[in-house]
């Protein structure tokens, strides 16, 4: 399904850019898509020959839906609606894109114990998002914090710099998006923040391993989790 749906894509991208079609650009804190799987072989028309080839391989289509992990990318209702217009997007075949956090971990698994809510983290990556593209050489660098610079340039012109700043690595995951039944596919750009440094070797030769990695983990925290607590400042 993957092959096929990335046939679709390349074909759909080309078409975009040969025709330079005006693009639409959907920026959400979250997008609930759901299981790719189930959504991909009914807008791809393939539901049934999928469902009788697992019938002939003696297995069931349900159980395959059921072991894909739901990708921990939206929460209720603002997620469910972006998802909704991605799907809408390419169904109406308009060159459109997602933009969005590639969450490590979703909000968290719920189990009752004793009649109470019991919540565990929602590793939904552990094994890996067969769906996802990686794009690790079409990263940007993203800059916080810092200062403004005024200074006299070797032309005698006023110029600004932003300098100081603390920086963020952002490496993007596309994600392909298909109409139902038309043969567009259209693209879900996932972000994900890394440090710009795996860590500060002065840092980790003075002995101070937690100093070394500290500037790494927080910059990884960005996308680390769906909502954390913001009941302090740091969430």
């Amino acid at each position: 399904m993957r092959d096929r749906l990335i046939e679709r894509w390349v074909h759909t991208q080309n078409a975009y850019y040969a025709h330079d079609a005006k693009r639409v650009y959907y920026l959400s804190l979250e997008f609930l898509m759901g299981r790719t799987l189930t959504n991909s072989l009914m807008n791809l028309g393939f539901l049934d020959a999928a469902a009788q080839a697992m019938h002939e391989l003696g297995y069931h289509l349900e159980d395959l839906r059921e072991a894909e992990w739901d990708a921990g990318l939206g929460n209720g209702g603002l997620g469910r609606l972006a998802a909704c217009f991605l799907d809408s997007l390419a169904t109406l075949a308009l060159p459109a894109y997602g933009y969005g956090l590639r969450y490590e971990y979703g909000m968290f698994h719920q189990r009752i114990v004793n009649g109470y809510q019991v919540e565990t983290p929602d590793a939904w990556l552990r094994y890996g998002h067969p769906w996802e593209i990686p794009r690790p050489h079409d990263f940007f660098r993203v800059q916080f914090y810092g200062r403004v610079h005024q200074y006299v340039n070797d032309h005698g012109r006023l110029t600004t710099a932003w300098i100081d700043t603390e920086d963020v690595l952002t490496l993007p995951y596309d994600t392909p998006i298909p109409g139902y039944q038309n043969g567009t596919v259209n693209t879900l750009r996932l972000w994900s923040a890394r440090a710009t440094d795996e860590f500060d070797l002065g840092y980790f030769n003075r002995g101070d391993y937690e100093g070394a990695v500290e500037a790494k983990a927080r910059s990884e925290n960005i996308t680390k989790v769906l909502y954390p607590n913001d009941n302090i400042f740091e969430g």
